[in-house]
């Protein structure tokens, strides 16, 4: 009986630990919702801007991100089980849409406006899915 008494108490603590893992994971869905929007900024700055002062912005504009974003998330306590499936699976699909974006908005589109104002919705959809559902799964 005290084996089994364990056993639920230790079923218990891991089922408490996961459903608070999954309350304070909003702080995922935050991240995303500021890198989707970080994405309406730079994928219109790389597809219309040409020279190396544009490079330049681009790359400053684009590391203040990635470093925000970081120790954004290094200061996190809680990571939900799954989180490294699903943030690579969002940065994967992301790298393909901005890859195809900057090749194909700067060879076939001639760095044209509509173009840059698409290939910001499609780069930003990746991540505001993955916050959306990232929300959807804290509740």
């Amino acid at each position: 009986m005290q084996d089994s008494a364990k056993a639920v108490g230790a079923l218990g603590r891991a089922a408490g630990l996961e459903r608070a893992a999954r309350l304070r994971s909003g702080w995922y869905a935050r991240y995303l919702w500021v890198f989707a929007a970080g994405q309406l900024v730079l994928v219109p700055m790389a597809v219309l801007w040409r020279g190396p002062v544009s490079a330049v912005v681009f790359g400053a504009t684009n590391a203040l991100l990635v470093t925000g974003l970081s120790v954004y998330t290094v200061r996190q306590r809680v990571m939900r089980r799954g989180f490294g499936m699903k943030h690579g699976m969002m940065m994967a699909s992301w790298t393909v849409v901005f890859a195809l974006t900057i090749t194909v908005g700067t060879a076939v589109f001639g760095h044209g406006a509509p173009f840059a104002a698409v290939g910001a919705l499609a780069c930003a959809l990746p991540p505001a899915v993955g916050a959306w559902t990232e929300m959807r799964g804290a509740v």
